[in-house]
């Protein structure tokens, strides 16, 4: 902003002394044009002829002038072996030094070859015009001189340009104090970004910016807290998929290496030590089983858990029945299928009611009732798995989708799983941006549906 006052107030100041130029040549184009027309037309008042003597011509010339401020109006007539003789009804000037009264000055501007032109003197510049009336020789006989005294003018020029200096060094502070006060609030936020970085740790994500307003600061401000929740959800993501992979893996690790450190003893029979290797491998099934799912539910936070692509509904919930029907003998039905395409990841879909139908054999004896279907409802897909057995009570509807949770009570038939199985479905729902539900059945038994927001 300097920069640009002092461009605009120099720029002014240029401008100024152009105009000063011009009206000066215009003053003395316009005085030596006067005196021109003068010569050509004018006539003596006492004879009433044309004038002989330039002397009389320049004397009634010059009676009949008023000379503008800061202006000089001369006659010089050429004398034989002296200097010019001068003509003139001087007024007055503010200069230190005019030119009546400089005869070295008026000695070089009649001598001079050309009409107009300029001094440089110590008292300041001088611009002159010159109208010759006749020549004798190398010099003319008689000549008219306009000259102006532009100092004066100069100044106020330059007068203008020292006030608008004051002013812009003025408008600067001002400005400055204003612009420090204003950048200092916009980027506040900027600040407060920088702290809560330089503050942040593993252990503490709590930190967040106050978000006031709505310009790109805020969004700034607005859009680093949102990373700052999603740094929060995957190391408590992490720290929970650390903490629940150790609680459940040390059981059957406690299991194995119990058993194998009784293995080989004197006494232990064939049919002891084939038992032992069973529940050996029957534990580390488990722990291989409680990684896969672990792995799968950590896979869940990564941007392509879901491959969306176009799917027939219809087609997608008869494959699921026809490979849920093998997870058990149960009387299975095939409700209902919705007749439309949607876009969906039909691998995991088909893992999540799989997964479902897993969990309805396990809570129902033999000879059950479980129902598999799909249907769209005020614009929305949902999938569903129904069972006959004996439910889940109402306190273990909130905590039977979190991992390792099965609720307060078994729902009847035998349970081996870790609880992962409904995190994983939840965690399947979530990323087609659905959710899992568990709604009563008519007659008894537990329908989970899958409801997919938007997907058809």
């Amino acid at each position: 902003m300097a920069v640009a006052l002092a461009a605009v107030a120099a720029t002014t100041r240029s401008i100024l002394l152009r105009d000063v130029d011009h009206r000066v040549d215009r003053l003395l184009t316009q005085e030596a044009g006067e005196f021109t027309n003068f010569v050509d037309q004018g006539v003596d008042p006492a004879t009433g002829e044309r004038f002989t003597d330039p002397r009389r011509l320049l004397e009634v010339f010059l009676e009949r002038q008023y000379a503008d401020p800061d202006e000089e109006l001369i006659g010089l007539v050429r004398r034989e072996g002296q200097g010019p003789a001068q003509l003139t009804q001087p007024r007055e000037l503010s200069v230190r030094h005019p030119l009546h009264r400089d005869p070295a000055a008026r000695r070089a501007i009649f001598a001079a070859s050309g009409s107009t032109g300029t001094l440089d003197r110590r008292s300041g510049e001088l611009r002159w015009a010159k109208v010759e009336v006749a020549r004798h020789g190398d010099e003319p006989e008689a000549a008219f001189v306009v000259a102006f005294h532009p100092r004066a003018e100069q100044a106020k020029a330059n007068d203008v340009f020292r006030i608008l200096l004051a002013i812009s060094g003025v408008a600067l502070v001002l400005t400055t104090g204003i612009a420090w006060a204003v950048a200092g609030r916009i980027l506040k936020p900027v600040r407060l970004v920088r702290t809560a970085a330089a503050q942040l740790t593993e252990q503490d994500l709590t930190r967040r910016i106050p978000v006031h307003g709505k310009d790109d600061i805020a969004a700034l401000a607005d859009t680093f807290n949102g990373m700052l929740d999603r740094l929060e959800r995957a190391f408590a993501a992490q720290r929970e998929f650390v903490d629940d992979a150790g609680h459940e893996l040390r059981t059957p690790i406690t299991i194995v290496r119990g058993h194998l450190e009784l293995m080989g003893g004197a006494t232990e029979s064939a049919a002891e030590r084939e038992e032992t290797v069973r529940l050996v491998t029957d534990e580390l099934d488990r722990m291989s089983r409680i990684v896969e799912d672990l792995l799968l539910l950590a896979k869940a936070e990564r941007p392509d858990f879901i491959r969306p692509e176009p799917v027939q509904l219809a087609e997608l919930t008869a494959d699921v029945f026809v490979k849920a029907r093998a997870l058990g003998e149960r009387r299975w039905e095939l409700a209902e299928v919705a007749d439309s395409e949607a876009r969906l990841d039909p691998q995991r879909i088909t893992q999540a009611m799989v997964q479902l139908a897993q969990n309805a054999v396990q809570h129902t004896v033999p000879g059950g009732r479980v129902r598999v279907g799909s249907r769209l409802t005020d614009g929305r897909i949902e999938l569903y798995v129904a069972d006959s057995g004996p439910g889940v009570q109402a306190q273990d509807a909130e905590v039977i989708f979190e991992r390792f949770r099965r609720g307060t009570s078994r729902r009847g038939a035998r349970t081996s799983g870790a609880g992962l199985g409904l995190s994983i479905v939840r965690a399947i729902a979530r990323g087609h941006r659905g959710e899992v539900l568990l709604r009563p059945t008519d007659g008894g038994g537990a329908t989970f549906v899958l409801v997919l927001e938007g997907q058809t």
